[in-house]
């Protein structure tokens, strides 16, 4: 046994599938995984083509007995280990058609899982998605990794606690420029898949980043949507997906949100920013620009917040997602690494038979994964009949 009084007296076994060489995105999640050295990488499945699964492994320290040729290949794998020696979890760095059937084969097998988004590649694996989860009792974690700054889980502390009264409008956007040429023709990787129906899914900026924007928005100010008005636009002439978009959603409340996304915006690199209004003041963060929030009332000062874990004026949400004290920067693998942090503590409750919280976390979970495919499928569905509103609010959504 690896238990003691409900204590898990070891770190937590991860395998990777994707993230081989070439990739961009597995290395963050390993990087952020074993940040706070919880966890340590033992598996892997990390490429499509099993020759170079096996060859990427050993950059991770990975052994060659569990290097595995497929996803398939792992699980299978995996279950003929003894319990002491199989992994907790397994985290999904592929694209996006490549999601459901990894995360599906996972869970019925027991496995927890971390999963970058979006979720699937379409609304109905996603709600089939949160079938298995809920049906095998696993820890679903999805990697929406901006949730992970210390100051965007302070806003949302600030806003539950109510203090800046009733939110009635945000403005939240996410701009690049990095395909304002068609780089798919280039053969460059993330430009391909990104940019292919077949791969991405309906949508593209909207769906690689315009997800993110909807999300930090939903899970900063807690607001239920209930209609969404959309146009979505090809600027490059021949790509077959959006590279930019537009939308404006309807709150229950009777709040107005927009969401921006851009991909074809000169000079923007990961420019993710929103303003938030509520009845007794408004707020302003920035993700490259992410130890800063700007908190405004009319007639007083402007008052700029730091991430600082020893002022008074940060609440105990933003101090526990910091590491370093004020003036040192923390920025995105310390975002991302408190999504697995956060994700961790539900994995050991599993696995100490303690009970957890599924629905209501602080990191994004599968009920997040299935309203941002909604987002998404009514997104693309509203801008085919020239912004017409559509319903936006879904039985999985939370607040």
């Amino acid at each position: 046994m690896d238990t003691t009084n409900g204590k898990l007296e070891r770190k937590l076994r991860m395998a990777l599938v994707g993230g081989g060489q070439g990739a961009f995105i597995g290395r963050v999640h390993v990087t952020a995984a074993i940040l706070d050295n919880r966890a340590e990488l033992v598996a892997g499945a990390l490429s499509s083509d099993p020759e170079k699964a096996k060859a990427s492994a050993p950059s991770y320290d990975i052994s060659s007995a569990r290097a595995y040729g497929s996803f398939q290949e792992l699980i299978d794998g995996e279950l003929k280990l003894s319990a002491d020696k199989r992994v907790d979890f397994i985290t999904i760095a592929t694209p996006n058609h490549t999601h459901y059937p990894i995360a599906k084969a996972a869970l019925e097998a027991g496995f927890n899982v971390i999963c970058d988004k979006p979720m699937t590649f379409d609304l109905e694996q996603a709600e089939e998605l949160a079938k298995l989860v809920e049906k095998s009792g696993a820890v679903f974690a999805l990697t929406h990794n901006y949730t992970g700054y210390p100051l965007v889980r302070h806003v949302r502390q600030m806003i539950r606690d109510g203090e800046l009264g009733e939110i009635q409008a945000f403005r939240s956007n996410y701009l690049q420029g990095w395909l304002r040429s068609r780089l798919e023709k280039e053969g460059q990787k993330q430009a391909s898949w990104r940019t292919d129906p077949s791969k991405s899914g309906a949508a593209g900026g909207f769906g690689d980043i315009g997800t993110h924007a909807y999300n930090l928005a939903r899970y900063m100010t807690g607001l239920l949507p209930s209609q969404i008005s959309c146009q979505l636009r090809t600027f490059e002439e021949g790509r077959q997906l959006d590279d930019y978009g537009h939308a404006i959603i309807r709150f229950e409340n009777g709040a107005l949100g927009t969401v921006t996304a851009s991909q074809i915006s000169h000079g923007h690199e990961n420019d993710l920013f929103i303003d938030i209004d509520g009845t007794k003041g408004s707020l302003s963060w920035r993700q490259e620009d992410p130890n800063q929030l700007l908190y405004r009332r009319n007639g007083h000062p402007h008052a700029l917040y730091t991430r600082d874990p020893n002022a008074p004026f940060l609440n105990d949400s933003g101090k526990a997602a910091c590491r370093l004290p004020s003036g040192h920067p923390e920025a995105f693998f310390e975002a991302f690494a408190n999504v697995y942090r956060s994700a961790y503590d539900s994995i050991i409750a599993r696995a100490t038979g303690e009970k957890f919280e599924t629905r209501d976390t602080i990191y994004p979970n599968v009920y997040d994964g299935v309203d941002g495919m909604h987002f998404i499928q009514q997104s693309v569905a509203s801008s085919q009949e020239n912004g017409t509103w559509l319903p936006l609010k879904h039985s999985a959504t939370r607040r």
